[in-house]
């Protein structure tokens, strides 16, 4: 007898929309009929969409910030969050500090996440330090153990790597089968820009956005896709936030080269005067992330993207601070300049909605197109599938049960996570997640967890479908 039975089931996949029953034993789908028989529970998902559980493959928990800065999720608050937005997979990022193996900051995230998540995980690694040892020894060896991605950073003085570094790590990549994320903004054009406003007395939070403008993310995206062909590796840029770095993106895919992209909800949902607050006061620090939230043309370049195939993935990048927090967005200094405000913004448990119903809803995308988008690609990107992504017999029984027609205001107080706002507050949305379901058992229904910590497990992955 099976374990569940998913009744009248309206499923959506990347490619198909149908109806069927879904069954499901010891947390796989077993079988997609018109009729899969008896069961000892039951969920009649009439009226509603069945579709896979979401893969949200760039988010940050428990990451350490150091200047006094405290990020405001851990594993357990951020996965319960994941859960009640529809999100059954998530991928935080492992950051290896200074001086620091590899292997040691693996294990001290592991330990981190032990016994705590709602949703399973998986690693990316974030590489600042490339020391022979890293690049030969340590990086090789946790790919083969299923480590099969990481990010590089092009700004940020603590995480910065140069050029010399940079095709290092992506000729590793290569050798070993490796995809390689990409923050891609220009360090020292952004360092010349935040000395000319700080110097003209420019400091607001809206001055973020003015220091990084779509010029140093363009230059980056392309430096980043040279480097990657001159090394015939694949690379995801990730957050892209306007037009500017998807006409490089989009360049690149039309030469035929191994480039995929990313972007998220605040590129969609956010513009740059979101900064300004209500009077160019701190109250626009709640925005402040990079690359920053643009105008409304790149809005409109976005949905291209999102369209026409530009976009493989769409993630959150939640990197959650708390806004009324000396130990968050309000740590010292942060009020005398942009620069010290902590870069990040919630957003785990509205990625879904957002898109779905700016995208679905608002006739913009297809249905299929949103699962490729938020489930299926994260999969097969990031060498999850076919376990993940998809609604096909053999894999986790990983499902979102989808109420289309569902209207809700977004408020911090209806979501899960540990932060004190979110960026969305106050907008209406159409289309909502009613239940989650993680191999076969609900873990969050209704707007509550009925799951515990520790029911989501750590999973190592393969190669990336970018390989071939």
């Amino acid at each position: 007898m099976l374990d569940l039975a998913i009744r009248n089931a309206d499923i959506v996949t990347a490619a198909d929309r149908y109806r069927a029953e879904i069954g499901i034993r010891d947390g796989r789908i077993v079988t997609i009929s018109e009729d899969v028989g008896p069961a000892r529970e039951e969920i009649d998902a009439a009226g509603l969409l069945v579709l896979p559980g979401g893969i949200d493959a760039h988010v940050h928990l428990a990451q350490p910030q150091g200047g006094g800065v405290v990020m405001a999720d851990g594993f357990e608050s951020g996965t319960r969050s994941a859960a009640a937005g529809g999100t059954t997979t998530v991928m935080p990022f492992a950051l290896q500090q200074k001086g620091q193996s590899l292997r040691e900051v693996v294990e001290a995230y592991h330990a981190e996440a032990d016994g705590k998540c709602h949703v399973d995980i998986s690693f990316h690694l974030i590489i600042t330090d490339p020391t022979p040892a890293v690049l030969g020894q340590e990086l090789p060896a946790l790919v083969k153990a299923g480590y099969t991605s990481f990010k590089v950073f092009m700004t940020y003085d603590d995480m910065v790597l140069n050029d010399a570094e940079l095709l290092e790590v992506f000729d590793v990549a290569r050798r070993e089968r490796a995809m390689v994320m990409v923050h891609a903004e220009g360090y020292d054009a952004i360092k010349f820009m935040a000395k000319r406003l700080e110097e003209a007395g420019k400091t607001a939070p809206y001055y973020h956005a003015e220091s990084r403008p779509q010029s140093v993310e363009r230059e980056a995206t392309h430096r980043a896709i040279s480097h990657a062909e001159l090394t015939d590796v694949p690379i995801t840029i990730v957050h892209v936030s306007g037009r500017d770095p998807m006409e490089q993106i989009q360049w690149a895919k039309r030469r035929g080269l191994n480039v995929h992209a990313e972007t998220c909800p605040q590129y969609i949902a956010l513009t740059a005067d979101d900064l300004k607050g209500l009077n160019m006061d701190f109250e626009g620090a709640k925005y402040v992330c990079s690359p920053p939230p643009r105008d409304t043309d790149s809005q409109k370049a976005i949905w291209e993207g999102l369209r026409d195939g530009t976009f493989d993935i769409f993630s959150s990048d939640h990197c959650p601070f708390r806004f009324d927090d000396p130990a968050g967005k309000d740590v010292a200094g942060a009020r005398t300049s942009f620069r010290w405000v902590p870069n990040g913004i919630p957003g785990i448990e509205t990625r879904l909605p957002i898109l779905f119903s700016e995208g679905v809803s608002k006739g913009r995308i297809s249905l299929e197109r949103f699962v490729a988008l938020t489930a299926t690609n994260p999969a097969r990107l990031f060498g999850l599938a076919p376990r993940k992504g998809s609604i096909t017999v053999g894999a986790d029984a990983d499902l979102t049960l989808w109420d289309p027609a569902r209207k809700v205001t977004i408020t911090h107080e209806i979501l899960h996570d540990a932060c004190d706002y979110t960026p969305y507050e106050g907008m209406e949305v159409t289309g909502w997640p009613v239940r989650t379901l993680l191999r076969g058992r609900t873990i969050a229904a209704e707007g509550a967890i009925t799951g515990t910590p520790g029911q989501g497990v750590y999973l190592e992955r393969g190669t990336s479908r970018a390989f071939g």
